[in-house]
């Protein structure tokens, strides 16, 4: 963690004052899994939200947007197994229902309920078992942990945390939780991310470090090169702390705080990847410029190829650089570096010598690092990834069956 904040232990996203969450098993994704929640704010929040860029969104994605257009929001009510895209008007008029239902339990407006819904698509939700299941659900004080479990699909573990921040503007805490584990490539993908914080935060500087902290975060891991429909990540801040205003010119720790906490959720979603064996770390450093390096390490990242080799633990490093030279980012193959696991293999545009066995072994365990030096500029950037398995195949070849 950086300096000035610290995790803080079972940390979620109700671990921030005046945040309460609840789920129930309402038999939208099967009969004894918890798959309906509801995150609220005992205060009137500002809000932030980014979005799936597929050009096919989910009714509560296109809800949400509306809602979220006066920086406003104290709840959101979610459901996992039904994603509630492809559905028409009815569609429409079911998430409507969703907020409106949360709504009047919590006794608040409306337009101030943001509705999420990950699951299979062209599927309409059953809204009898969503009406009983709002009506069940009991929002408590540590009921970010069901919230957690709620909303996972292929997911083998829930996502969560939280962390304390000291600063000049005072105590507070950010929290957080988010799904996914297919469906996922850059430019959000099928994740739900719940971000809450009791700092008091303007709307327009909590817009903008939300924005930088998907994008280095959640739009740098990719698992299979799919984007959903249903994409959303939203921050929550109800001023619950006492802090002093935090904006663009006393922020800096804010912005850093919740770059950690979206990391460690975007990483836990890579490491969870639907099949995956492993994490794997693609830096690129020495582009021309941060867009390329970006492009360059998303590329190699969701390489298929480069994916089954490592989940073989092959060092055919070959691949790497094949899809560095169809990333689109520039690259001058004989002032390039590669490095596996730390070892170089590649250097100035040849191969170099290194233990294969050795490196086997290296390649099997649970994380996997590459470098890439271009030498060409000062561009940097970081994805992750994990690798490809027949468990993937398998997971994707029987989903609604």
């Amino acid at each position: 963690m950086g300096a000035g904040f610290k995790a803080i232990t079972s940390g979620t996203v109700t671990s921030p004052q005046g945040f309460l969450a609840g789920a129930v098993e309402a038999s939208i994704k099967s009969p004894d899994k918890l798959d309906l929640a509801i995150l609220c704010s005992e205060k009137p929040c500002v809000a932030a939200g980014v979005f799936t860029t597929n050009l096919i969104q989910s009714a509560p994605v296109i809800l949400s947007k509306k809602h979220l257009k006066d920086q406003k929001a104290q709840a959101i009510v979610v459901n996992s197994g039904c994603a509630n895209a492809c559905t028409g008007d009815s569609g429409m008029a079911d998430a409507i229902e969703m907020a409106k239902l949360a709504a009047d339990k919590l006794g608040l407006s409306t337009k101030n309920v943001l509705v999420a819904s990950t699951g299979v698509i062209g599927v309409p939700l059953p809204m009898d078992q969503i009406r009983d299941g709002i009506r069940r659900i009991v929002p408590t004080k540590d009921g970010g942990h069901k919230l957690a479990r709620a909303i996972m699909t292929t997911d083998t573990f829930a996502k969560e945390i939280a962390v304390a921040v000291e600063s000049k503007m005072g105590r507070f805490a950010i929290g957080g939780v988010a799904k996914g584990a297919g469906m996922i490539h850059p430019n959000m993908a099928t994740l739900l991310c719940f971000l809450t914080t009791d700092a008091t935060v303007d709307a327009h500087f909590l817009q903008s470090v939300l924005r930088r902290a998907v994008a280095n975060s959640f739009n740098m891991v990719t698992i299979d090169g799919d984007t959903s429909p249903s994409d959303t990540a939203v921050i929550l801040a109800n001023g619950a702390a006492g802090t002093a205003t935090i904006k663009q010119s006393n922020g800096e720790l804010f912005r850093k705080a919740l770059d950690e906490v979206c990391l460690y959720l975007a990483k836990s979603i890579a490491r969870d990847g639907e099949g995956a064996t492993k994490l794997i770390e693609v830096a690129v450093e020495g582009a021309l410029k941060e867009s390329q390096a970006r492009l360059a390490a998303r590329t190699i990242a969701s390489s298929p190829l480069f994916k089954a080799a490592m989940y073989g633990n092959d060092p055919n490093w070959g691949r790497i650089v094949a899809a560095l030279g169809r990333s689109g980012a520039k690259v001058n193959e004989k002032k390039l570096e590669v490095y596996l696991n730390g070892v170089c293999v590649m250097k100035e545009g040849s191969p170099v010598h290194f233990g294969e066995q050795e490196m086997r072994n290296g390649l099997a365990d649970k994380e996997v690092s590459v470098k890439l030096c271009l030498h060409l500029g000062r561009g940097e950037a970081v994805a992750w990834g994990c690798d490809l398995s027949e468990e993937y195949v398998t997971i994707n070849s029987a989903y609604t069956s």
